[in-house]
């Protein structure tokens, strides 16, 4: 009885001071722009929800043996009903598979290394063409979308790597061929918008040039879950909200130290969670979020405390939509907002840049 009271006060201790990160409650306040239009849901949304239900219903009826190999096959699937605009060429980034998604009349010396969506466990290129080709489109860019390594088959850190050395290798390789890159750009979408957040803090303290921008679409930047709305914006979060119903069940203690088994590091260390990390001296940096979902919190928090940092990061927010609904495009309107909003930052930022010269 002495050895596991032991072990409980060990797993306790380790808990609090390893595991759980800081408390990050004085980053709640409001902050950003809100689009909402004030006429609630719509038929729009009602659509989009019934795909889900369609898309995930044999999902979740499947055995959980059989249930990661669907999830793959449906995001796979999502782009083959889209028209995608764009010319689509397979490459490999150096070590990584990727292909280059260009939308017509791009500037190619312009890149973007775009990071996909999928909980670190599916997604890949062709699951978010739709989003690369609009992504290319409004950045005037040639966008490099990566397959990096899934887990469970590969570690968390396998995924981190693949991305900084894609990353290293289009600073010098465009579609064409090699060649430095002009502007150069990094987004990201959910597990992929963590990616990129820890990219550019990782490229932020290397000898490599760091992207002129970074945006990153319903990013989760905090993996120990501890935003109130992780659990309060499970039933209004269409896309994530059936999948993590059972968090809802289960205590933070327990979901910390998943968290450890599954990433073999603790959840609050920054190159997992951005969150936790020294957000000071960030490039610029625009994240969107729907005020309806379960990460609501990871991208308030991050925004407030790099602008506490003295970073130029800016959150944009919707009601009403799911998780990355600008892979809706252009079928909901606030999918056409927030493509919209990203052309404009990125056009921003091109503006200084004109000035400098002139002068």
């Amino acid at each position: 009885m002495t050895v596991l009271w032991l072990i409980l006060i060990a797993m306790v201790v380790i808990t609090w001071f390893y595991l759980r990160g800081e408390d990050l409650s004085p980053f709640d306040g409001p902050v950003g722009e809100n689009f909402d239009r004030g006429q609630g849901r719509n038929a729009e949304h009602d659509a989009v929800e019934a795909s889900f239900k369609v898309g995930m219903g044999p999902i979740q009826r499947a055995s959980r043996k059989e249930r990661l190999r669907l999830m793959r096959d449906y995001m796979d699937s999502i782009s083959e009903s889209q028209h995608i605009d764009a010319d689509i060429r397979p490459v490999m980034a150096g070590t990584v598979p990727a292909e280059w998604v260009l939308a017509p009349g791009v500037t190619t010396s312009r890149r973007v290394l775009y990071i996909h969506g999928g909980a670190f466990m599916m997604g890949s290129p062709r699951s978010h063409r739709n989003i690369t080709a609009r992504f290319s489109a409004v950045a005037d860019a040639a966008v490099l979308s990566i397959d990096y390594r899934l887990m469970p088959e590969n570690s968390r850190m396998a995924g981190i790597e693949d991305c900084r050395a894609a990353y290293r290798w289009l600073l010098q390789n465009g579609p064409e061929g090699p060649g430095a890159a002009g502007r150069l750009f990094i987004g990201g979408d959910s597990a992929g918008g963590n990616l990129a957040l820890s990219l550019s803090a990782w490229l932020r303290d290397e000898p490599l040039r760091s992207p002129d921008a970074v945006v990153a679409l319903s990013p989760l930047t905090d993996a120990t879950f501890s935003g109130p709305n992780v659990k309060r914006n499970i039933e209004t979060d269409a896309m994530l909200g059936p999948m993590f119903s059972a968090f809802k069940r289960v205590p933070r203690f327990i979901l910390l130290w998943l968290g450890l088994l599954q990433n073999r590091t603790s959840p609050s260390e920054p190159v997992i969670s951005p969150v936790f990390g020294d957000l000071a001296g960030l490039p610029p940096t625009l994240l969107h979020a729907s005020e309806s979902e379960i990460l609501f919190d990871d991208a308030r928090r991050y925004v407030n405390k790099a602008v506490a940092a003295g970073s130029p990061v800016r959150l944009q927010t919707w009601n009403h939509v799911p998780h990355v609904w600008q892979m809706f495009y252009p079928d909901l309107t606030e999918a056409r907002e927030a493509w919209e909003q990203i052309g404009a930052f990125i056009a921003g930022l091109e503006q200084p840049a004109e000035a400098a010269q002139a002068a």
